[in-house]
């Protein structure tokens, strides 16, 4: 009886747990900055602890993770940490929801304790998933040295943002400014454009009457903003448009509020929208915020910050916005001055996060400098390696769509508070030394007296920061910046910023942008971008749509390492989407039975070890440089964050170069019952079987880390897979016949036999091969059971 090295009859999901927790416990993939070796970074994206993760974020941290495998293995020392986003408005609303409050409805310090409770409640369900999923961080526990998980809140990272605040200030690249900005009523916050979304909402076109001045007669403007009629600064029409030229230059007033503006020809106004003649709002959308610049009107505001309107709307003020909206109509009803209504889509401006409609309000805040870089922006975005090259455009399309500069101040509690005091005597700014976390609004400043006045008051700033503004030094954090000097001149620039495409325009561009301005340098070498997860129709998925997938189903169902290669298998990065469905990661699942088998097969037979008596047959040197050629193909395209091909062309060697071709012509001489061939012969057979294992489970492991780590491990007394060099290329052997000229041979003695109603290892009466198959010949005819060979110009069968 044989004694299986591999004893396990097949891979099952239970094997996973003991392999997952033994690499936490030994801190396996624990980072050395002091390492002589090359470092490769990965700026991985922080996901937020309030909320489990869901398949997207589930599928990037995996692929993550192959390209920090593979890097090991390539012999970098991999830079790879877990972050965790506890920063923002995601906190604040879930405080919200689970206490039943909003944020100006109770004091500042119980709020942010509300934030902490609900954190502290929060499970470590994204940590155990991220576990579960085989992902290799370098730690997993808190610290502040270089490849400890971090946290976005905490004191450490909190402190580097503030500092590279006061280096921005003092370059002169932040300022304050009163200006109208985007406002979001429901998180009671300024946003920046990166953060608004639009969508087609239903609304009303409301036709009203204004009258001229000096000719006394009417014109009918179309709007679905009725209840800023109180702003309208000027009225338009086309200057193409022959109906109302003669209005150019003359004096319109506004109903209800009898208001003059003048009318003037502007080619803002489309002749085939509505009646053709426009009022032009101070803040009714971002054309009208563009329009007033341009025109130098000084813009009315008529909504505050709670969302209500102001004492500029009149009899509206104190009303919210679709109240004074309705409120306005029935007064034009009521005058006679509505004279047509019908049912409309509009697009509409929404907060990314609430979803609340936006509106456009004036507010003091900070600014960060960005329009005047837009040049600059451009070339580093052609100076990064994108994967694929296509996500490049993304980032190129949404630097042309910046047309303001960067809003970083918000009118929030739970984030990072925005360093600064103000002399109460004469408002000069007072900023602290960096490197201390500090709080305005709660601590004194660090000065007694003013230097410019010899004031001693003084008042906090009690805005924070845009929580981009955080995120965005990211790369900068892990890669130790002012915390680690050395460090960081060693390593930046950071190696690799992956992560989705929804969020180029915030994420990536503010990175670029920020660590720009306080390095003088591009902070990414390269940059992979994942597209959405949709499910196996092409349709996104969603709750509503009631096609979304849970990743801890997954789990649950198959295990981490079937969800890893049907990742790797999908991620095709030229197409736009990954496709998922149970059944597709059922289907990689198969592919690690066939796998195991293949392995528990090849462990049957002691490995020989190559000496000279071991003399390669021909059909062993074939199956080598298939291998080979793979290994080659693998370190080419894992060089480019591209798995999926690699992926799909190993499965396939597996299923059929291997399994179904080799395997099958090798299984008689490694076994050698007959004593048909010579021990040097079934040593060959053994060692190839072993050669292509050994190297199928190398390439694959960054992939398929458990498995191969068990398989690798029985075969080698317990070598750590992780740990082997990624095999190299070999010279090439010149084979006279191709991988799918054999296939092909071998198909058509099957189909030859089966049409005969012969089984496949029923006897052949003769076989005639092509000359260039004359070297597997012998193996041709002891697999297909062939009585009599013989060579000719073509292939023939005789049952």
């Amino acid at each position: 009886m044989i004694c299986l090295p591999i004893a396990e009859k097949t891979w099952s999901k239970e094997m996973e747990q003991p392999i997952f927790e033994a690499w936490k416990k030994k801190n396996l993939y624990k980072f050395n900055p002091s390492s002589k070796k090359k470092v490769f970074s990965i700026d991985t994206p922080p996901p937020y602890v309030n909320t489990p993760i869901h398949i997207g974020q589930a599928t990037t941290y995996v692929l993550m993770d192959f390209f920090a495998r593979y890097k090991r293995m390539q012999g970098f020392e991999v830079l790879f940490p877990l972050g965790l986003d506890r920063n923002g408005l995601p906190i604040e609303m879930a405080a919200e929801k689970r206490f039943k409050i909003k944020l100006n409805e109770v004091s500042r310090e119980d709020f942010i304790a509300k934030c902490r409770q609900v954190l502290e409640e929060s499970s470590t369900e994204s940590i155990d998933s991220f576990l579960k999923l085989g992902i290799g961080f370098n730690a997993w526990e808190k610290g502040v040295e270089i490849g400890a998980m971090y946290l976005t809140d905490s004191p450490e990272y909190r402190a580097l943002t503030q500092g590279t605040f006061i280096d921005l200030y003092e370059k002169g690249l932040i300022y304050q400014s009163d200006r109208i900005t985007n406002y979001c009523p429901g998180c009671r916050t300024t946003l920046a454009d990166s953060e608004v979304e639009y969508a087609d909402l239903p609304s009303k076109f409301n036709d009203i009457i204004f009258k001229i001045k000096e000719t006394g007669e009417q014109i009918i403007i179309g709007t679905t903003r009725p209840e800023l009629v109180c702003t309208c600064g000027m009225v338009i029409f086309n200057p193409e448009d022959e109906r109302y030229r003669h209005l150019d230059g003359k004096t319109a007033i506004t109903p209800i509020f009898g208001k003059e503006v003048r009318i003037k020809a502007h080619p803002l106004a489309e002749i085939e929208k509505g009646t053709g003649i426009v009022m032009m709002c101070s803040a009714g959308d971002l054309s009208d915020i563009r329009f007033f610049r341009e025109m130098n009107l000084q813009p009315v505001i008529a909504i505050g910050a709670d969302g209500k309107m102001n004492k500029n709307a009149g009899f509206l003020e104190g009303l919210h916005v679709r109240e004074a909206r309705k409120k306005m109509i029935e007064e034009l009803q009521e005058k006679g001055l509505l004279v047509g209504q019908k049912d409309v889509t509009h697009r509409t401006p929404i907060c990314e996060r609430s979803k609340d409609e936006i509106e456009f309000i004036s507010m003091q805040e900070f600014y960060l400098k960005q329009i005047d870089y837009k040049p600059k922006m451009k070339e580093l975005a052609k100076k990064i390696n994108f994967f694929s090259p296509q996500s490049r455009q993304i980032l190129l399309d949404w630097i042309d769509a910046v047309s303001i500069d960067w809003p970083i101040s918000r009118r929030r509690y739970y984030a990072t508070e925005i360093p600064m005091w103000y002399c109460k005597k004469c408002g000069k700014e007072i900023l602290p030394p960096k490197g201390k976390y500090c709080q305005p609004w709660r601590e004194p400043p660090p000065i007694k007296k003013c230097p410019k006045c010899g004031g001693t008051e003084f008042k906090g700033e009690e805005r924070v920061f845009d929580t981009w503004f955080d995120s965005s030094i990211s790369p900068l954090y892990i890669l130790g910046y002012e915390r680690n000097p050395a460090f960081f001149k060693k390593a930046f620039p950071c190696s690799l910023r992956p992560q989705g495409k929804e969020i180029v325009r915030t994420w990536l561009y503010y990175t670029v942008l920020k660590c720009y301005h306080l390095t003088g340098k591009c902070v990414f070498s390269d940059a992979w971008i994942n597209y959405h997860i949709v499910d196996d129709k092409g349709i996104k998925m969603s709750k509503s749509k009631g096609n979304m997938i849970d990743p801890h189903d997954v789990l649950e169902q198959f295990g981490a390492e079937p969800f890893r290669l049907w990742s790797a298998i999908e991620g095709d990065l030229t197409k736009t989407d990954f496709r998922c469905s149970f059944e597709r990661i059922q289907g990689a699942q198969k592919t690690l039975v066939k796998l195991w088998n293949i392995a528990r097969f090849i462990s049957s037979f002691p490995r020989p070890k190559k000496t000279a008596k071991i003399k390669l047959r021909e059909i062993d040197k074939w199956v080598l440089q298939e291998i080979n050629e793979i290994i080659g193909f693998t370190q080419k395209q894992y060089n480019e964050y591209d798995f999926h091909g690699p992926a799909t062309k190993i499965k396939n060697f597996l299923w059929e170069t291997f399994a179904s071709h080799y395997l099958e012509m090798a299984k008689s001489r490694a076994y050698n019952d007959k004593k048909a061939f010579s021990k040097e012969e079934q040593d060959a057979a053994i060692f190839t079987l072993y050669e292509c294992l050994e190297k199928t489970l190398l390439v694959l492991a960054p992939i398929l880390p458990m498995v191969t780590f068990k398989i690798y491990g029985d075969l080698n007394n317990g070598k750590d897979i992780h740990f082997e060099a990624f095999p190299k290329l070999g010279k090439a052997e010149k084979i006279p016949f191709s991988g799918q000229e054999l296939a092909d041979l071998n198909s058509l003695i099957w189909k030859t036999k089966k049409e005969a109603g012969k089984g496949l290892r029923d006897q052949l009466s003769e076989l005639a091969l092509e000359k260039k198959f004359s070297g597997i010949a012998k193996d041709l005819q002891e697999m297909h059971n062939a009585q009599k060979l013989s060579f000719g110009e073509k292939t023939e069968i005789k049952i």
